[in-house]
Order: C-alpha cells, then structure tokens, then sequence
C-alpha cells in the first residue's frame, strides 16, 4: 500500500479523520530535519524514544478506541508526565491475535504506553519503518498539540511485527513544538 493510502485508511478509522490533518506529504528520510529525524526515522518504540528525548516519562491518553473486524483501533496521545505536554498523537490498528492475552488485557487497560507493554512482556518484536511524512495540522489535532492550524511537523507510518507477525500499523505524528 502507497503511504497516502495508509494514512487515509488509518485516519478513517475515526470519525474526526478530516479534521486531523490538513495535508501530508511523503519525505525521504534522509530530508526529513532535526530533530524529527531522531525522534522518527529509527526502527525503535516511539515510547522509548519520546522519554528519552524528553527526559521523562510519558503518559498514555486514550482518545477514542473502537474493535473492528478482529482489530483493536485507538487513537492516543502521549504526555510528558511532569508537564502533560502532548509529546505525541497516534493511530494504532492492532490485530491482537499475535500476542498473549495478558499482553492483551494491559493494552485494553489503557494504562500503560502500548511500546512499554511489549517491553515489558518481552514480546519479540521488530518495527518496520514504512513512511515519513510531512505533515500539516488540521483543527483537531492542531488543538491537541495546542499548535495553529495549518503548523507543519513530521511523522511516520511503520508497522510492528510481534513473533514473526505484522500485528500493528501505527501512525505516529511528533509534536511540532520538538526542539533540541
């Protein structure tokens, strides 16, 4: 699939999907600036790499989630935990038939970040990098992020392999405000 195609197809999964991004353009990784590239273009958890750059732990909020054809879908942000700063917003579309059901249930706890739970159930894993884009906030996520509308940051599309199995699609888009 074209990264236009899954974008949309992610973004449809909620209702509110015209009204996060105004537009999106696929980038080369190598095009892709700082310090997005080193928030984005890696094979590692956003999780991971969110708390590593911010320098604390993020927190998990649950914005929408709906189980579809035998998927879990949730649209989430990740928030600093001592400023509650959105960090990040995500997509995830998850096909839970790829891991334990306790690995199951602390994802549906909503508790815990869903890179953390992999983490911490040692879950084999392996991400695969499948797109960067550049990307304009349309209304929605602009207020998530607490950015204008039509603000430019970056983002990726990648999938999640759990023991040897394509289990999750992502969206993850890094906030625009990320500095160095």
């Amino acid at each position: 699939m074209n990264p236009h195609d899954e974008l949309t197809a992610l973004l449809r999964l909620f209702p509110q999907a015209d009204e996060l991004v105004e537009s999106a353009e696929h980038v080369a990784p190598a095009l892709v600036p700082e310090p997005f590239k080193r928030l984005l273009v890696h094979d590692h958890h956003m999780t991971v790499t969110m708390e590593e750059f911010y320098n604390c732990r993020v927190n998990v909020r649950v914005l929408e989630e709906r189980e579809s054809q035998g998927l879990y879908c949730r649209m989430i942000l990740l928030e600093s935990n001592e400023t509650e700063q959105v960090v990040q917003f995500g997509i995830v579309r998850f096909n839970f038939e790829y891991v334990t059901e306790a690995v199951r249930d602390e994802i549906l706890s909503r508790e815990i970040p869903l890179g953390r739970v992999l983490i911490n159930h040692n879950v084999l894993r392996h991400i695969d990098l499948g797109a960067m884009l550049k990307i304009k906030l349309g209304p929605k996520m602009a207020e998530y992020f607490s950015a204008p509308v039509g603000a430019e940051t970056y983002g990726r599309l990648a999938t999640i392999f759990c023991n040897g199995q394509p289990a999750v699609d992502l969206l993850e888009v890094a906030s625009p405000f990320a500095e160095d």
